[in-house]
């Protein structure tokens, strides 16, 4: 990953390490790339941050200034803007939000014309911009300037689209939804209520500083408890920009990421549309996903970590479904991204169809006991492959073989090597976790 942009895009603490200054000058450099040749259209949408009507109308100025006619679809999900940039055919499309994190974060999620991430060479063609490594952009002038519209309509086009998916009505079934105070705000009651549900919503009163507060996919306690003592059917929650999506069963239980992937999964196979008869995911995914797949005949690719790994490893062996623990799901007939709505259209319709609660769907799936924990180290690379942690690993490998597993793994913004284990126990975890982490003290890799 570049000096700006990571696996999701440029993301930091608004005006601390993503400035006005860098969104102005995003659009200066993606408005003069995209107009070579002809007038560049780019699509923008927000999520309900404070500093996301700033960094909006920055981006604007920088793709007007360039000559980028720039269509606003105001406050909607990751997912809507890839959909609008791919089905109107636009050059471009932005989407301003930092996700899950905290309202005083904000990121730039860049789409392709295909309503793909956009390409490591583009945005490295974007940092060597911002760094001043580049010529300056040159500036449109007179009727060259571009000029901005108001693209709502591309938004409800998006939940219309999100509407004819759905293969039964919901009536008679009692649904939570955790908004999250966020994108799904003014998008997720609407598709539950035009599909017939008993719509019950939360959090869904965006102030632009409560954004994930307490809320949402990260914070599913508060659903969980509103679906028990509401005695609603099912649950869903989502994140900032709506690309994850973890569910709640009848009992007030979490069904994440792993569980919905073997739920739609199996559901597909039983029907013949998993065509390629694999799931992708990464390698976070639970061990014990991988054992309910293999009991249902499913073959698993585990990729790093990363919704766009998983996107790419779809695309290129035409594989129909995969995601992430955390609510990625992609199902890559209908979005190019993770999609938390489509993915509460699809768990229903896995539920409706089989007429089994949520809870039973997710019956087969055990998923183990999970222990993680990061190490400080002066050199992460040095750390990986130091001979006496990896015959540790090795050991803790076999030792578990069948029965869990261990990882070691790097972070891609920390001085941080990730030691994991999942086992039978917390206990057995811990025990294999604290040994590799005592032979990389043992070996002085640890950072003062």
């Amino acid at each position: 990953m570049g000096k700006y942009f990571g696996t999701d895009g440029f993301r930091g603490e608004a005006n601390v390490n993503l400035t006005v200054e860098h969104a102005f000058k995003v659009g200066r450099y993606i408005g003069y790339y995209y107009g070579r040749g002809h007038k560049a259209r780019i699509v923008i949408g927000k999520d309900t941050r404070l500093s996301s009507y700033m960094f909006e109308y920055a981006l604007a100025a920088g793709l007007t200034a360039s000559g980028a006619d720039v269509y606003l679809l105001h406050v909607t999900s990751t997912p809507s803007v890839a959909y609008v940039t791919r089905n109107e055919r636009f050059d471009c499309g932005i989407m301003i939000s930092a996700s899950h994190n905290p309202y005083y974060d904000n990121g730039l999620k860049l789409i392709n014309g295909n309503g793909e991430k956009m390409a490591d060479e583009v945005t490295a063609q974007v940092e060597k911009y911002l760094d001043g490594l580049l010529p300056e952009a040159p500036y449109a002038t007179r009727d060259s300037i571009g000029r901005t519209i108001d693209y709502a309509a591309g938004r409800n086009r998006y939940i219309g689209y999100l509407i004819s998916l759905a293969r039964f009505d919901f009536k008679g079934i009692k649904v939570g939804l955790d908004c999250a105070n966020g994108s799904t705000w003014m998008i997720a009651k609407s598709v539950f209520d035009a599909l017939g549900a008993e719509t019950h919503v939360i959090n869904n009163t965006p102030d632009g500083v409560n954004i994930n507060t307490n809320c949402g996919s990260t914070h599913i306690e508060g659903l969980k408890k509103y679906v028990k003592e509401n005695h609603l059917n099912i649950g869903f929650a989502y994140d900032g920009d709506a690309d994850r999506c973890l569910a709640v069963d009848e009992n007030g239980e979490l069904v994440n990421g792993d569980q919905i992937l073997y739920i739609y999964g199996t559901y597909m196979k039983k029907r013949d549309k998993l065509t390629t008869n694999t799931i992708v995911s990464t390698v976070m995914s639970n061990y014990g996903l991988g054992k309910a797949l293999k009991e249902a005949d499913i073959d698993w690719i585990q990729t790093q970590v990363g919704d766009r790994f998983v996107y790419e490893c779809m695309r290129q062996g035409g594989h129909l479904l995969g995601g992430e623990d955390s609510g990625h799901i992609i199902f890559s007939k209908y979005a190019t991204t993770g999609d938390g709505v489509l993915t509460s259209i699809k768990v229903m319709q896995a539920m409706i169809d089989q007429k089994l609660p949520l809870s039973k769907l997710a019956e087969p799936i055990k998923l183990y006991p999970q222990v993680l924990k990061n190490v400080r180290v002066a050199d992460k690379d040095a750390a990986l492959s130091n001979p006496a942690v990896q015959a540790a690993y090795e050991a803790a490998q076999k030792a578990l073989e069948g029965n869990g597993r261990v990882l070691l793994r790097k972070s891609g913004t920390e001085p941080v090597v990730r030691v994991m284990a999942e086992a039978g126990s917390t206990e057995i975890c811990n025990k294999y976790v604290d040994e590799i982490i005592d032979v990389m003290k043992a070996e002085n890799l640890i950072a003062n």
